[in-house]
């Protein structure tokens, strides 16, 4: 059992030890840090606002209390790393013709950098104190965003992601569980004020309240976690993002304070950052592998992604790609073939959507694909 100054030592050559790894910020709570957020998760989940994630409910006692997770919990360390973007990440959206992607995911998936990283540090944790340690980055029942403002990293802003004073709204976040005891940080009050920028700018108006999130209209989850076709009332307003949304995050005025990512690997690819439309069209199972390979955007498989770029194409006002979505009109995926009608529906001028809908109806027996095609539509 360490002494106090053992515990003081330690924590400061961790947090050097951390930042030499790459991160940002380093602090310490302990395993009760969730406070009332455990609470939170489970209104969240009662009224069914988690959509299709099930596993928030599978493992909800995990993430209501981490020594559920561990028992031999003493101290949570919680690490950030900056995902800055150089430029506006919403620029783009005026580019309707490009595709536009969410920030973190326009490089390397974070999940395998942050993990990385995070091993080499428990690893040096660990050879200090002889004691036990975990590591988690998301995807593990770890309520991440509480621990880090109990941790005094920053809070949860009304559009309930984290927010720093020091470094905006752009953190990837990291836990290290230690059996060891080391001396926890003081907390982060919320400055969120009377603010609500994140609120009035989301497309599909998903926060119901502020702090409150209904994730069946985010369009983070509709592009990313939602499986099946997007309802038609959210297709409009998802302009031409194709990959997540940046607005809440993008218009915080604490962004003020952040700066670019110093990570290379969270650089954006020429793929990710404003590709045409046009040629993600084109893109079949083999290139779309090969295209996102390492990305997290590869996680949701060629059909779904392809599903996304043809509602951007929809909404794009660009007839030249009407000869493309003809040809996914015959796609195996009868999500893929619903959203090629829909697009195309939106894109036709007169008479040329009648043409189209006596070739292909016919032979569709999709109930949903049928749907699409035997829905009233104005075309121009």
């Amino acid at each position: 059992m360490m002494s106090r100054m053992d515990e003081l030592k330690t924590k400061t050559e961790l947090v050097k030890r951390a930042r030499a790894e790459g991160f940002d910020v380093v602090r310490v709570t302990g395993p009760d840090g969730i406070g009332e957020a455990g609470l939170r998760l489970g209104e969240f989940l009662a009224d069914g606002m988690h959509g299709e994630m099930d596993w928030l409910e599978t493992h909800q006692a995990r993430r209501r209390h981490p020594r559920t997770l561990w028992p031999q919990v003493s101290s949570i360390i919680m690490l950030g790393m900056n995902y800055g973007p150089k430029t506006d990440p919403l620029a783009i959206l005026e580019e309707r013709w490009r595709g536009a992607i969410s920030v973190y995911a326009r490089g390397r998936d974070y999940h395998d950098v942050v993990k990385g990283k995070l091993k080499g540090v428990a690893g040096w944790l660990y050879r200090q104190t002889g004691a036990d340690v975990k590591v988690f980055v998301d995807t593990a029942p770890v309520m991440e965003k509480p621990l880090a403002q109990s941790a005094g990293i920053g809070w949860q802003g009304k559009h309930t992601n984290l927010v720093s004073r020091e470094l905006g709204s752009w953190l990837f976040l990291g836990a290290i569980f230690s059996a060891a005891k080391l001396p926890p940080d003081d907390g982060e009050a919320d400055h969120c004020g009377n603010c609500r920028r994140c609120l009035d700018i989301c497309p599909t108006d998903a926060f119901p309240a502020p702090y409150r999130l209904d994730a069946r209209r985010c369009i983070s989850y509709l592009t990313i976690e939602h499986k099946g076709h997007i309802p038609r009332r959210f297709r409009a307003a998802m302009g031409n993002r194709i990959y997540g949304c940046d607005d809440c995050l993008a218009v915080c005025p604490w962004n003020k304070f952040a700066e670019a990512a110093r990570e290379v690997k969270f650089t954006a690819r020429p793929i990710t950052e404003g590709a045409l439309l046009a040629d993600l069209l084109e893109l079949d199972d083999a290139a779309f592998r090969a295209a996102f390979a390492g990305s997290p955007i590869k996680r949701i498989g060629r059909d779904r992604f392809i599903r996304n770029v043809l509602i951007a194409a929809g909404n794009s006002d660009d007839a030249s790609l009407l000869p493309k979505l003809e040809r996914l009109l015959c796609e195996d995926n009868p999500v893929v073939r619903a959203m090629a009608v829909w697009a195309a529906g939106v894109l036709c001028r007169a008479g040329e959507f009648d043409r189209l809908r006596e070739r292909y109806l016919p032979q569709e027996q999709d109930e949903a694909v049928r749907g699409e095609w035997l829905f009233e539509r104005e075309c121009a």
